[in-house]
């Protein structure tokens, strides 16, 4: 029967915004640059902060030092996507998410207590990496389960944009306590705000009991029918194209947003270094790249709803691609609007592109093991972080990030064609039976 008459629960909503709460806690990765930028002095590498500084104990850091902690914790994260999904799957949620923020508070608190690189790699990088992947695993899988297929985008961007939007106050946060405490206290006192605010949205998490049927979605239907989605494990998924598809496809979409956010700081100095004010305060495009990125997530997740996820990957992919194409222009140019314009616009992909994938997940998949499913997928993001690296790379032998970005550029052209190509997997097919029909979602 369709549930077209019956309203969300209540509890749909609830674990939606508790999910929203804790990916605010665990959006600390992307305010990574404001310890960066305290610690790393290359001319005094190695060397200990002054004995009277708020910072003593602390030796400075090179820019490589302070960019390993930033990837192994993204390395990580992904990599404990897949036993948080599980988690969520087979516990609860309520455990996953708990876990995971009081492994990330741990880890900021031992990161500031040891004041050494390697307090920085064990605790800021490995706890703090396992503590993000096993908390992100549980908020979104969990509040998916309780909607169909025509509220999953719009829900699954309200819960990362959570994560995305972390980086408006953090960074401001961070930066407050890191002047007024040093960079131990700021440490300290985020990672016990964390564990406060996890713990507490944690309880809120549930997921729907055996046998709820989401409002639209029609529980008689024949499985037979190119519309019904099974319930896929992940040994199942892992057997079918579509699952590295959509690996791909999040390494795609993730790659150009990750180059950015590395080097926006760098492309504001590059366009607007004739304007003092900007010089001063390059840290405006950060935060308004983080803005962005939330917003995206949001956005992306909800027109996704209306015009199908292939046309929004593809949309989103193709706009940004065109944008990387002309950012050396525009950063020959010194057009710092333009600039914001073009940037927003990569955020705003990268940040869609966090809302698409979990619910291309449960679109093709299922919605019952997709935290394990989809941490999966998620490998897709820890994969993009190479591609943004490769950018560095060419910046060192080139002087520039030009052709790092006609290559992001040409990568995103790519998504649009695998998108087109993509269809979702018949179940039937899969199992020995004759396939009905593919349906691109």
């Amino acid at each position: 029967m369709m549930q077209q008459d019956q309203k969300v629960p209540i509890q749909a909503w609830i674990t939606t915004f508790a999910g929203t709460s804790i990916n605010l806690c665990l959006g600390i990765l992307y305010a990574w640059s404001i310890w960066k930028s305290a610690l790393v002095n290359v001319d005094l590498a190695g060397q200990k902060f002054p004995a009277d500084s708020m910072n003593a104990g602390w030796t400075y850091l090179t820019n490589a030092q302070a960019a390993t902690p930033f990837t192994l914790c993204v390395i990580i994260f992904a990599v404990f996507m897949i036993p948080g999904g599980k988690i969520q799957d087979k516990i609860s949620p309520k455990f996953g998410a708990t876990l995971g923020g009081l492994l990330l508070a741990a880890g900021c608190i031992l990161a500031g207590l040891m004041k050494s690189y390697t307090g920085l790699l064990v605790g800021f990088g490995i706890l703090g990496g396992m503590g993000m992947g096993i908390g992100y695993a549980a908020p979104t899988p969990a509040a998916l389960k309780w909607f169909g297929p025509k509220k999953r985008g719009l829900v699954a961007g309200l819960v990362v944009g959570g994560y995305g939007g972390a980086a408006l106050y953090i960074g401001y946060l961070g930066q407050y306590l890191i002047d007024k405490y040093g960079v131990t206290g700021s440490f300290i006192g985020l990672g016990t705000f964390f564990a406060v605010v996890v713990i507490i949205a944690g309880q809120l998490l549930k997921t729907p009991e055996e046998g709820y049927v989401p409002p639209g979605v029609d529980n008689t239907q024949d499985k037979g029918a190119a519309s019904y989605v099974a319930s896929w494990t992940t040994a199942e998924m892992s057997k079918t194209w579509q699952c590295y598809a959509l690996i791909f496809m999040f390494i795609l979409t993730t790659q150009s947003g990750l180059l950015i956010i590395s080097s926006a700081k760098g492309i504001l100095a590059s366009t607007a270094k004739d304007i003092p004010f900007f010089l001063a305060n390059a840290w405006i495009l950060v935060s308004f790249g983080g803005f962005v990125n939330a917003a995206g997530r949001v956005g992306t997740g909800a027109y996704s709803d209306k015009i199908g996820r292939t046309n929004a990957y593809a949309l989103n992919c193709g706009i940004s691609a065109l944008c990387l194409f002309s950012l050396p222009m525009v950063i020959a140019s010194k057009n710092v609007l333009l600039l914001f314009v073009v940037v927003g616009i990569a955020y705003w992909q990268y940040g869609g592109g966090l809302a698409l994938m979990p619910s291309f997940t449960a679109d093709f998949f299922g919605a019952k093991n997709l935290g394990a499913n989809y941490g999966i997928v998620f490998i897709g993001w820890g994969c993009g972080v190479f591609v943004a690296r490769l950018g560095g790379w060419i910046q060192d032998v080139t002087g520039s990030l030009n052709y790092a970005f006609y290559l992001s550029g040409a990568l995103l052209i790519l998504g649009v064609i695998l998108a087109k190509v993509v269809t979702r997997p018949n179940y039937e097919a899969y199992h020995g039976k004759e396939d009905t029909e593919s349906v691109r979602v």
